[in-house]
């Protein structure tokens, strides 16, 4: 059976500057209490009433030092989730030097206690576990998915990248939820490049309304940043924008993609060059034709014709031919 997920419980803890105060008192009354029960007892030489003035004394001292345990601070675009004896206590989202039940235990799985170098005896490395705090951040924060090699639509092997722009919205969901929010947002990232990528080729022909990963580079960001949200929404992160920011062909067939590519270009530039020499040489001869400087028969059109294309389509410069005899 499947749990449900739990709703966030937003807490409004007391101040913390006047809880301060209350557990100094706290301490510097058992403090007293231990003084005045040992003084007052060894003027009366009452042992009872010492160790009943350094027993309150202790109690009270322990009770300050739990009480303040309990206070915290917390930065703007920061939380707290907490927990009591296991369950669910609530959320704390408002900055600032607070106090709250000492016996609740913030918990973020994402922390985890770092090494520390400490010094070098004897060709060996001490360490010490520091605990880092146990806050949530929902600022903004990028996750930079490398490049990854993945199939198109076509088959052709591809490398892509992006970053994703996010933040958590909703700390109790992604601390409860998940085991490590971070890591789920990377895993399902992956996923989903993945999947998309195979869903378009890479490139298309000009003339093609069809969606590619080269052509409608943007689009395909705006749908992987609409799945992802949908994957991530119980994880309580915002998908706020996906950018592509790596797309090549992978190494083993740049080469002959490339070639390929010079290929189609050399041809749509043969087929204008080709499209303007008919245009100029239809030009030419309607001219000569309108000013009536010269009439040629069928035989001499084809003949000026077929110079003109070889003049304008050449790929080096015609050397020109003077005819000093009659035309004909």
């Amino acid at each position: 059976m499947k749990k449900e997920n739990v709703q966030e419980k937003v807490l409004h803890p007391a101040s913390g500057y006047l809880m301060l105060l209350f557990g100094l008192v706290i301490l510097i009354a058992g403090i007293g209490g231990i003084i005045a029960g040992s003084v007052v007892g060894a003027m009366n030489e009452n042992g009872v009433l010492i160790g009943v003035g350094v027993c309150v004394g202790t109690i009270l001292i322990i009770a300050g030092i739990l009480f303040l345990c309990g206070l915290k601070v917390l930065n703007p675009n920061e939380a707290y989730v907490l927990t009591l004896f296991g369950n669910y206590y609530g959320t704390i989202k408002q900055e600032g030097f607070f106090w709250t039940n000492p016996f609740c235990s913030a918990i973020n799985p994402t922390v985890k206690a770092l090494p520390v170098v400490t010094g070098k005896v004897e060709g060996s490395v001490g360490t010490i576990s520091v605990g880092a705090g146990k806050k949530v951040s929902m600022r903004m924060m990028t996750l930079d998915n490398k490049k990854q090699k993945v199939n198109d639509l076509m088959g052709n092997p591809v490398e892509i990248g992006a970053v994703v722009i996010w933040r958590v919205v909703d700390p109790t969901k992604a601390v409860i939820n998940v085991e490590n929010y971070k890591n789920y947002l990377s895993i399902q990232c992956d996923a989903i490049i993945r999947n998309t990528a195979r869903q378009y080729p890479y490139d298309t022909n000009e003339s093609g309304d069809e969606k590619s990963l080269r052509g409608s580079s943007q689009e395909i960001a705006d749908i992987m940043c609409q799945e992802l949200q949908k994957k991530t929404e119980d994880a309580g992160i915002k998908i706020e924008e996906v950018r592509i920011t790596h797309l090549a062909y992978a190494p083993e067939i740049a080469s002959a993609m490339l070639q390929r590519q010079q290929a189609a270009a050399i041809i749509d530039a043969r087929q204008k060059i080709v499209e303007g020499a008919v245009g100029m040489v239809e030009m030419a001869l309607t001219k000569l034709n309108e000013n009536e400087i010269v009439e040629l028969d069928e035989e001499r059109k084809a003949a000026m014709v077929s110079n003109l294309l070889v003049v304008l389509c050449g790929n080096k410069e015609a050397q020109p031919i003077v005819n000093s005899g009659t035309l004909y």
